[in-house]
């Protein structure tokens, strides 16, 4: 009678009786709010560390192919305008992409030259006043308090031959892997032109072709994102080339008025430093100085330092803040640890590319974010008509296909 009382009552021997109406037990339910939202936004962030870990992987291991490629996209971004400037003007698209291109060529090739041509002229001369600058640093130190020797100074030189030849195997790798090297070089700069061309001649069916790859929902963003990104690219480039100039032309004056030697080529190396932001410029200035100490003395150098520094200044307080700063949208400290992550990735095209493509992501996302595109139209990219996507052979003129041959 008390069992039967017991098992209507509920009773259970290792527990309370579970009062009616009481959800079961859930993992689920047990977990806050906030660490719902931290575990949310964990995974998602590991995700999105793991595809930008990935693509950076990929970009490394494929550089011999995205070098080429995103300085024929930088020399795009710079010769599209004109090449539309050109067309609008009447003349013809042939024409007007082999301007651009042999203009280029030439511009560049003319760079080099006059900066081999200075450096030849002026090898030896640096050299020896590098020498005499060698002694009176040695007569310097041998009168010093510093009580050195000139057996010291001996077993310091010996020390550091001994080491160089110690390390010989390291040279002897370098230079068997020289011919790799240019053979490398050599092979971007055709792969640099022939991506620069095709980009000339037909970007816009290129880009099509690109956009007809995603979902019909996704090409409006992708769409709008992509030319928020080339515009901001054509006007960084556009600028860089201005902010480049003017550090060229202040730092290279201020070699020449000071009697600095090879002002020309220091002032070319500058323009191209300058394309590194906040980075280059400064490398290079300290180069022209160390020229300048090694040729002219130390008060030459210490002039040759202030003229740096103060072209600095404008860059840093005039030029950056209210002509890139307009264009980049990208905060200077933004740039700065852009410039030293991309260095730290992939060295000195890390830091090249390091700010444009900051600049260019900045935007694209900020685009997308903003839902600008849900307005837009459905973007349907008709299939190219150039005659570079045509696979398909095509009859030739005067022939038909009902035309027969006898054997």
């Amino acid at each position: 009678m008390s069992e039967s009382s017991g098992d209507q009552r509920g009773w259970r021997p290792f527990g309370r009786r579970k009062p009616e109406g009481e959800p079961p037990f859930s993992v689920e339910a047990s977990i806050p709010n906030g660490v719902r939202l931290a575990g949310g936004w964990s995974w998602r962030l590991l995700l999105i560390g793991a595809v930008i870990a990935v693509v950076i992987f990929l970009v490394i291991q494929l550089r011999l192919i995205v070098i080429p490629l995103f300085v024929a996209v930088l020399l795009a971004a710079l010769l599209v305008p004109f090449v539309g400037f050109l067309r609008r003007h009447r003349w013809p698209a042939w024409l007007a992409i082999t301007l651009a291109m042999l203009g280029t060529l030439v511009l560049v090739a003319g760079l080099l030259v006059l900066v081999v041509t200075q450096i030849q002229r002026g090898a030896s001369d640096i050299a020896s006043h590098a020498l005499d600058s060698f002694d009176e640093l040695k007569a310097w130190l041998l009168a010093s308090p510093f009580e050195i020797s000139e057996t010291d100074l001996n077993g310091f030189l010996t020390q550091a031959w001994a080491s160089i030849q110690q390390d010989s195997r390291v040279y002897v790798t370098g230079a068997l892997s020289l011919g790799s090297s240019l053979g490398h070089l050599v092979a971007g700069v055709f792969l640099t032109l022939f991506s620069l061309l095709f980009i000339l001649i037909d970007g816009g069916g290129i880009w099509r072709w690109i956009v007809s790859l995603f979902p019909k929902r996704a090409r409006a963003a992708v769409d709008g994102a992509a030319i928020a990104g080339w515009t901001t690219l054509t006007n960084f480039a556009r600028v860089q080339v201005l902010v480049a100039a003017i550090d060229a032309v202040g730092i290279g004056l201020g070699a020449f008025l000071l009697g600095v030697p090879l002002a020309i080529p220091i002032a070319v190396l500058v323009f191209l430093g300058s394309f590194v932001p906040i980075v280059g410029a400064v490398v290079t200035g300290t180069l022209a100085a160390v020229i300048a100490l090694v040729y002219n003395g130390p008060w030459i150098a210490l002039w040759m330092i202030v003229v740096v520094l103060a072209v600095q200044q404008l860059e840093g307080h005039v030029l950056q803040p209210l002509i890139v700063g307009s264009v980049v949208k990208v905060h200077p400290l933004a740039v700065v640890l852009v410039v030293a992550t991309g260095s730290l990735l992939a060295g000195i095209p890390g830091a090249l590319f390091a700010v444009p493509v900051a600049a260019v992501m900045n935007v694209m996302v900020r685009y997308i974010s903003s839902g600008v595109w849900k307005t837009r139209p459905p973007v349907e990219p008709p299939l190219p008509q150039s005659i570079l996507w045509q696979t398909v052979p095509q009859p030739r003129p005067g022939y038909r296909k009902d035309d027969t041959t006898d054997a």
